[in-house]
């Protein structure tokens, strides 16, 4: 809770994954993925409920050994592809609210930014009540600059790859530019569900991570480099 408005945190997982087999319980550096992410939850100070919305029994015991809500499993409806992080809310609001149990925000955390800890979730809180916002969404420096990015046509030719204005420049020289890192996602509840979705124009705003803090695992070299990042932090601390 932050003065008297409540938060509920999410953690949505499903057992499907196309690029890494069941990458949501798989273990990194001697916990499964999800349980960075639960860990992150539980030690915020503004955090007053966690649900993991799940489809997996298998998920929803280790999220249990947790001491974390999973108190459904996700319908099939809800765990493909195809749905959204969107509707997974707007489900688990639904349910709450047969119950009598409702919450001022939403934080949305995606089990896949390992390295995302409490503090980053605490600071992203503060930035919106300060704002006076509606939502807030993390970001990180993209790896590669988009200057230097383009799509290619059937034949490749790359006659018009690169923007003139930035064609000659050293990557220093270029903009400065942030993509969404997908660690953190907050929102007032009423204004999510009226507009579906955590962009809110100019009530919006961002909270900048560090790259090494943004790792989002999507495939096995993510999976490998989250790893090494975490054991060398736990070395040296």
């Amino acid at each position: 809770m932050i003065g008297n408005k409540r938060l509920l945190a999410i953690i949505p997982a499903r057992i499907g994954s196309k690029r890494i087999h069941k990458k949501n319980i798989l273990n990194l550096a001697g916990k499964p993925l999800i349980g960075w992410t639960i860990e992150a939850a539980l030690s915020s100070q503004y955090i007053d409920k966690i649900i993991v919305s799940t489809d997996s029994n298998e998920i929803a015991n280790i999220s249990q050994n947790y001491k974390v809500d999973v108190p459904f499993l996700r319908p099939h409806s809800l765990s493909s592809d195809t749905a959204s992080s969107i509707d997974v809310i707007i489900h688990t609001l639904e349910y709450l609210k047969k119950i009598g149990d409702y919450y001022d925000y939403i934080v949305l955390l995606q089990p896949t930014s390992p390295l995302r800890t409490s503090s980053h979730i605490d600071e992203a809180v503060c930035l919106l009540i300060e704002n006076k916002g509606y939502s807030v969404i993390s970001v990180s420096e993209p790896k590669d600059t988009p200057f230097w990015c383009n799509e290619l046509p059937k034949d490749n030719n790359m006659s018009n790859f690169l923007n003139p204005l930035y064609s000659n420049k050293r990557s220093q020289e270029l903009p400065i530019t942030f993509c969404l890192n997908g660690a953190i996602y907050i929102a007032l509840v009423d204004q999510l569900l009226e507009n579906k979705s955590f962009f809110m124009s100019d009530k919006t705003f961002a909270y900048k991570m560090d790259k090494k803090d943004s790792i989002d695992i999507d495939d096995e070299l993510d999976f490998e480099f989250a790893d090494f990042l975490i054991r060398k932090k736990n070395s040296l601390s």
